[in-house]
C-alpha cells in the first residue's frame, strides 16, 4: 500500500495489503456484483449487501501473468466471501483485458458496461457515503469516451444511475497516439500548434530550439489527422506543460512529468494564467490562453517553479469557475473530485479551498484511491443502479 498524508488525512494512492481485503462499508444494499476495474492500477470489486470487497492492487493488466493474477484473485475472493455474482460490470474500452474477461464471463449473469469517468464519480460518492446528484470533476490521463475520443478533463453531472457531460477541456490531438504519453514533448507540440498555428516554429523558446528533427512530420500528421486521436485529458495537459518548460521530454513511469511538475512548485505564488469557457450545449474550457501565458513567462525568464505554481493555480481556477457555471444552470452544490490527477496534493487542496470559498460541498477520496485503483468500486455502484432501474433504499 502507498499513501500520502494531506492535512492530517490519509490519501490512498495504492490500496493493497494492510487495507485489503477489509470490506468497505456502504450506505446502500447491493446485489452480488463483480466489477472488473480498468487496465491501469487494476483492482476488482465484489459486493454483497452493504459491503464492498475491493481487491488488493493487481497492477497494469498488460500481460498474461498479471491477467492470471487478476483471474485467480477473483476466484479466491468469491470463495472467501461466498459471493456468486449475478452482475458483471466492466469498462467500456474494448481492448482492456479486464473488459474482455468480463465479456467472456461464464454463466447466466447480467453484463453492464460503465463509462470510465462515471465510475470515478460514483467511486467518490460511495467512498463518502453520499448519493447524487453531484458535479463530478474527473481529471485523469485516459478514459474511453462514448464519442470515441479519449476523455480525461471532465465535468459530469449525475449520480449512480446516470450522468451527463456538462463541461470538458477542449480536445487536442495526441501525435502518434499512446507514444505521446511516453514522450510528453509530442503533446507540447500539439498544444503549441493549436495555440499558435504555423507561427509556432518562430517562438523564441528553448523547447522549439531543441525539437527533434521529426517534429515537422508530426505536424504534417496533425494537419492530416493521421494517428492523432483527440483527447480532453487533463493528465496530457500536465505532460505538455512539463515538457514545455524543459522538465521532461520522455518519462520512465506513468505520471512522472506531472509528479515532477508538482515538486517544482514555488510556495506562496497565487497568480494564475488566463483561460476561456465557452458554451454550445456543453461548456468547453479553452486552454490556449494558458499555453500562451506559459510561453510569455518563458520568454521573460520566469522560473520553472513560479510557472509550475501558476499552472496548478490555473487548473484549480478552471475547477471552481466551471463548477460555478454548472451550479447556476443545474442547481447542484455538491462537488466530487476524482481521477488520478487528484493524487496531486497541491492541486486538490487549491481546488477544494476555492470551491469551499464559493460554498460548495466538496467530496474527496478517503478509503479508496482517486486513481483507477478505485474505479471498480464505482463500476459496482453504477451497475447496481442501472440493473435495478430505480433508486435503492438506504441502509438503516
Amino acid at each position: 500500500s502507498v499513501v500520502r498524508v494531506n492535512r492530517g488525512r490519509v490519501l490512498l494512492l495504492r490500496r493493497s495489503r494492510g487495507y485489503a481485503p477489509e470490506p468497505i462499508g456502504l450506505h446502500l444494499h447491493l446485489p452480488e456484483i463483480l466489477a472488473c476495474g480498468g487496465e491501469q492500477k487494476n483492482t476488482f470489486c465484489l459486493t454483497k449487501n452493504d459491503k464492498a470487497f475491493l481487491s488488493q492492487h493487481i497492477g497494469d493488466l498488460e500481460n498474461g501473468q498479471t491477467l492470471l493474477n487478476f483471474e485467480e484473485g477473483i476466484e479466491h475472493y468469491k470463495t472467501l466471501f461466498d459471493i456468486k455474482p449475478d452482475i458483471v460490470a466492466y469498462d467500456l474500452h474494448p481492448e482492456y483485458l479486464s473488459t474482455k474477461y468480463a465479456l467472456t464471463y461464464p454463466g447466466e449473469v447480467k453484463k453492464i458496461g460503465v463509462q470510465h469517468h462515471h465510475a470515478h464519480l460514483a467511486s467518490c460518492l460511495a467512498d463518502n457515503g453520499e448519493d447524487g446528484p453531484a458535479i463530478g470533476v474527473c481529471f485523469d490521463g485516459t478514459g474511453y469516451g462514448p464519442d470515441g475520443c479519449i476523455w480525461g478533463g471532465e465535468f459530469l453531472v449525475g449520480g449512480y444511475k446516470n450522468f451527463i457531460r456538462a463541461a470538458y477541456l477542449a480536445y487536442v490531438p495526441m501525435p502518434s497516439g499512446s507514444m505521446a504519453i511516453k514522450e510528453p514533448w509530442r503533446m507540447t507540440l500539439s498544444y503549441l500548434y493549436a495555440a499558435y498555428g504555423s507561427e509556432m516554429e518562430f517562438l523564441n523558446i528553448d523547447f522549439i530550439r531543441c525539437l527533434p528533427e521529426c517534429w515537422r512530420l508530426l505536424r504534417e500528421a496533425l494537419d492530416k489527422k493521421i494517428n492523432s486521436p483527440l483527447t480532453s485529458s487533463c493528465g496530457r495537459l500536465f505532460d505538455g506543460v512539463a515538457a514545455l518548460i524543459g522538465l521532461k521530454n520522455k518519462i520512465t513511469y506513468e505520471g512522472q512529468a506531472a509528479v515532477e511538475l508538482e515538486q517544482l512548485i514555488t510556495p506562496g505564488e497565487d497568480d494564475f494564467y488566463p483561460f476561456e469557457i465557452s458554451s454550445s450545449g456543453q461548456w468547453e474550457i479553452d486552454w490556449r490562453p494558458l499555453i500562451r501565458g506559459v510561453v510569455d513567462d518563458l520568454k521573460n525568464g520566469i522560473s520553472q517553479g513560479v510557472i509550475a505554481a501558476k499552472f496548478h493555480n490555473t487548473v484549480a481556477q478552471m475547477c471552481m469557475k466551471t463548477c460555478l457555471l454548472i451550479r447556476e444552470f443545474y442547481g447542484i452544490n455538491k462537488v466530487a473530485l476524482s481521477g488520478g490527477v487528484f493524487q496531486n496534493v497541491y492541486l486538490v487542496n487549491e481546488a477544494e479551498d476555492l470551491l469551499i470559498r464559493e460554498r460548495f460541498r466538496v467530496l474527496t477520496h478517503r478509503r479508496v484511491p482517486p486513481n483507477d485503483g478505485g474505479l471498480s468500486l464505482g463500476q459496482a455502484l453504477v451497475a447496481s443502479f442501472q440493473n435495478a432501474g430505480k433508486e435503492h433504499a438506504r441502509c438503516v
